[in-house]
């Protein structure tokens, strides 16, 4: 087995954990709404997860292990993911922001540092930002 196939199995692995996360949290609150549907088949292309991976997350996200992330960077990417599915119906409940606490944690963020971008999050998609402008503004808001 090369290299480059370790190293793309182990990407969609990473995928395939990031992906259920997002299934986790889409799920949180019972069943899929449509925002929240769209959403999910949208990530669900965009990792390139399979119809056979697709079920079987769907069945139990909670399976799969998050990955932590050592680049900042990938950390709020993963993170603005997840908020895009928190928000796809427009509002946040508690059982959502005790599930994306226990996420920004998984991923690499301090406690202190994940509830203070959680917040700042929730005042950036109050208002609807693509990934360029929530991470400038994750460093610029109080």
């Amino acid at each position: 087995m090369a290299i480059l196939d370790l190293y793309q199995s182990n990407e969609h692995r990473n995928n395939v954990a990031h992906f259920a996360a997002i299934v986790g949290l889409a799920l949180v609150d019972g069943e899929l709404n449509e925002g929240e549907d769209t959403l999910v088949n949208r990530f669900a292309k965009k990792l390139d997860i399979t119809d056979e991976e697709y079920k079987l997350i769907i069945e139990n996200p909670l399976k799969y292990p998050l990955v932590g992330y050592s680049k900042y960077n990938d950390r709020l990417e993963h993170l603005y993911d997840l908020f895009k599915i928190i928000y796809a119906d427009h509002k946040v409940d508690k059982s959502e922001l005790n599930l994306i606490l226990k996420y920004a944690i998984g991923l690499g963020f301090s406690i202190n540092n994940a509830q203070s971008i959680i917040d700042k999050s929730i005042k950036i998609f109050d208002e609807g930002v693509d990934f360029e402008y929530y991470s400038f503004l994750i460093d610029k808001i109080n």
